[in-house]
């Protein structure tokens, strides 16, 4: 079975955050995304401490895919330098993540 890896971003509203998401998923750049709302972050930016209200997606994708997701996530992305983090996935339910090697191999 194939490497799963879920992505880490985040993003400055939750309309970007799900229209990230949507093209992922269409693209099959990833077999899923979560949006979650509503996060405070705080952060060095330009020498000063700032804070925002942030989205969070996590996307789930493949090992094979994960190149070609960071490359369309840095050209869609509003931020100047966006958060974009792959943790592997060290178990789990081999069903599920077979599933996303599944909907992230490009159909012809």
């Amino acid at each position: 079975m194939e490497k799963v890896f879920f992505v880490y971003v985040t993003a400055g509203s939750r309309e970007e955050a799900q229209r990230l998401g949507s093209v992922l998923v269409e693209e099959r750049l990833a077999a899923c995304v979560n949006v979650f709302d509503g996060m405070t972050s705080l952060y060095w930016w330009e020498g000063a401490v700032q804070q925002d209200q942030e989205c969070v997606l996590i996307a789930k994708t493949s090992a094979a895919r994960l190149p070609a997701l960071k490359e369309r996530l840095i050209a869609l992305h509003s931020y100047d330098c966006p958060c974009i983090v792959a943790l592997p996935v060290q178990d789990g339910h081999a069903p599920f993540l077979q599933w996303i090697g599944e909907q992230t191999t490009p159909s012809d």
